[in-house]
């Protein structure tokens, strides 16, 4: 498999070869792909960590080997949990990530980065740990005011899905990256009463459609990204949008894809 890394704060994976095409997504700091294609300077990739495909120019993605990506694939690595940190090396500007950006570690000490190897100057960073619906409640909390973006992965612009995607991926649970996908997947909660926290709500539009998604707080809201990362109040008619008085997202469904121990 021929592939490459990310490693840059964060990159555009867009629908087609070109700067003006739509962005469908992005790459953060750690994020792998497998190269399928080549049109002159782009390449067209597929995420590893969620097989999603889209065009990227060459110069913002680090080819390696087949042996430096197996090796890598196999490391073990910590993930940004801060909205934003700083990784730095002697000699080198500072780079900074966002949540969920992927350190991989040496065998030298230290992470990989695009000239050798770099640490941590400013941030927090973890291994992916067992789910805790209070610390994801709280992680989110910190994406409040984070601005909409089709096709975002940061606190500087976020989609829904991206938003339940990357809350996930920090206590080691893959979702896909579109909300009509994460809504086929986990376990079905029948009504908004018997949900909690940690679990997702979908939302359909006029045609049936999965166009929306949020994190359930347990506390009878949801925190979700439209026009900006928000928390709202939620029943079973769905979003109520306090601001024009009226429901704003018509639930559809609820999904569980972490249980607490015991359950």
């Amino acid at each position: 498999m021929t592939g490459g890394i990310c490693f840059l704060s964060l990159v555009a994976l867009r629908s087609k070869p070109a700067e003006t095409a739509e962005m469908v997504n992005q790459l953060l700091f750690g994020d792998m792909c497998e190269l399928i294609e080549q049109q002159g300077t782009w390449l067209y990739v597929r995420t590893l960590h969620d097989n999603y495909t889209g065009w990227c120019h060459q110069k913002q993605l680090t080819l390696l080997s087949n042996e430096t990506l197996e090796v890598l694939m196999q490391s073990s690595y910590e993930l940004v949990i801060s909205p934003v940190a700083i990784i730095g090396a002697p000699g080198k500007p500072p780079l900074l990530l966002t949540m969920g950006s992927k350190l991989y570690a040496l065998s030298s000490g230290g992470y990989a980065g695009p000239e050798g190897t770099y640490a941590l100057t400013e941030g927090l960073s973890v291994s992916p740990k067992p789910f805790n619906a209070s610390e994801m409640i709280d992680l989110a909390v910190d994406w409040l005011k984070a601005p909409y973006l089709w096709g975002g992965r940061s606190p500087f612009g976020v989609d829904c899905s991206g938003l339940i995607q990357l809350l996930f991926g920090l206590f080691g649970i893959a979702l896909p990256r579109d909300a009509r996908e994460q809504a086929l997947q986990g376990q079905l909660v029948s009504l908004v009463e018997e949900s909690r926290a940690g679990d997702v709500a979908f939302f359909d539009n006029e045609e049936g459609n999965i166009v929306h998604a949020g994190l359930i707080t347990g506390t009878g809201s949801i925190i979700h990204a439209s026009g900006e990362v928000r928390m709202d109040p939620l029943d079973h008619h769905g979003i109520f949008d306090r601001g024009v008085g009226k429901y704003s997202h018509k639930l559809r469904l609820i999904r569980r894809y972490a249980f607490a121990t015991g359950d």
